[in-house]
């Protein structure tokens, strides 16, 4: 495979200049509507369970339902998006997206709810690979880390903006009051979505070769993506496997009330966009030195290990919350590197490398869960497992960006 990673990056200042925000305005607010959907039922459960009379873990299965059918089609969507064209997979995902959330919001048994949580884990599968795609192959090759990361950060801004309006709103007038809201912003965006995204964008021109299996599991032949996605997963079994055990760790060191807790989630919200910014506006930087080989990857492993590792055990609530800020920032900039690597290395298969890259971190998010949770307490797992695996991650980001040097080298 052709890399294009070692394109010539256009100067700063003409790269910056040239890069119209607006021009993304409709695929920016589908992303700030995809992160408040991810984050916004978890602190609905207790109302939604009580009013469609079934128990709060029930209900949670309708959560399981988003992030299993995400994870299993996304790159089956990807690939879709990578063959016919970006337009055609975003717009079909985002009108399931508005149906999705109008079937949540008239949803009277659990069934109903699942599945309406399903189509949205459907939708979201096949407009957000795409999304990702279409910002790495319009966006100037100056600023396409900055473009992204500001993607990820307005992605992220729906769990520390989008979830507070969500619960806001659903004090005032009733859970499903939320879920019509998410239905009627997102059909707000499908004409700019229609005006923005070409119809004959890149990825439409290109010919379907080779069968859907092979085109499927191409990312993974790849010597640089395969690294990039078992990496990934790594980290993401110790960023997002150690934040499920987070607030059980922070009430067991603190005994902190639901409301601080509800605080310690701005931070992680606000570390996470301020990372997406830091780690696109770096990337950058680097690329226009000539270092294609996102160096900062290691570093974000390295900094996730310190920022467990301060949450958990750093003396002193104000330095646990100092631990939680540098953890996602970390997890942050981690993704938007992670983000620009899919979008650059392999053109062909920017969609269902994407894909890949949200189904190895769901992958990585049980496996995480699961091995600090058969550890022991979570007070004494979530440092070590957590630690260990993102100090892994960290050596094996090294490889990948060996990897990368390498390509440019040889290209």
């Amino acid at each position: 495979m052709t890399s294009t990673s070692a394109t010539s990056a256009a100067p700063p200042g003409e790269g910056a200049a040239s890069f119209d925000r607006l021009r993304y305005a409709g695929v920016f607010v589908l992303l700030f509507l995809f992160g408040t959907e991810t984050f916004l039922v978890s602190p609905l459960l207790p109302t939604i369970a009580d009013s469609i009379k079934v128990s709060e873990a029930a209900a949670a299965s309708s959560v399981t339902a988003y992030v299993l059918v995400y994870a299993v089609f996304a790159p089956f969507l990807g690939l879709l998006s990578d063959r016919f064209g970006r337009r055609r997979t975003l717009v079909a995902g985002t009108v399931l997206f508005v149906l999705s959330n109008v079937g949540a919001a008239v949803s009277s048994d659990l069934a109903g709810l699942v599945l309406s949580r399903a189509l949205a884990g459907l939708a979201a599968a096949a407009a957000g690979p795409a999304i990702w795609a279409h910002i790495a192959e319009t966006a100037p090759d100056a600023v396409r880390g900055r473009a992204l990361g500001l993607g990820m950060a307005l992605f992220s801004c729906g769990q520390l903006i989008g979830v507070p309006l969500g619960g806001f709103l659903a004090g005032a007038a009733g859970w499903r009051s939320a879920f019509w809201a998410l239905a009627v912003g997102t059909a707000l965006a499908v004409p700019l979505l229609l005006r923005q995204v070409p119809a004959g964008d890149p990825a439409a021109e290109r010919p379907a070769s080779g069968g859907a299996v092979r085109a499927l599991l191409a990312g993974w032949g790849d010597p640089v993506l395969r690294r990039a996605l078992l990496v990934n997963t790594v980290f993401n079994a110790a960023n997002l496997g150690a934040f499920t055990f987070l607030g059980v760790v922070l009430v067991q060191r603190f005994d902190l009330s639901v409301q601080a807790l509800g605080l310690v989630g701005v931070l992680v919200g606000a570390g996470s966009v301020a990372g997406s910014l830091l780690g696109g506006r770096l990337g950058d930087r680097a690329r226009a030195a000539g270092r294609h080989n996102l160096p900062l990857l290691p570093v974000w492993g390295a900094l996730l290990a310190l920022g467990i590792l301060l949450t958990v055990e750093g003396p002193g609530l104000v330095v646990a919350l100092v631990g939680v800020v540098v953890w996602f920032v970390a997890s942050g900039g981690f993704v938007t590197d992670q983000q620009t690597l899919a979008g650059t290395v392999a053109p062909e298969l920017r969609a269902t490398s994407s894909a890949w890259l949200t189904s190895t971190m769901y992958a990585g998010t049980g496996l995480g869960a699961w091995a600090i949770g058969a550890y022991g307490d979570a007070a004494d797992s979530t440092p070590v497992v957590g630690t260990v695996l993102a100090v892994v991650a960290a050596a094996g980001a090294l490889l990948v960006s060996a990897s990368l040097r390498n390509r440019q080298v040889a290209g």
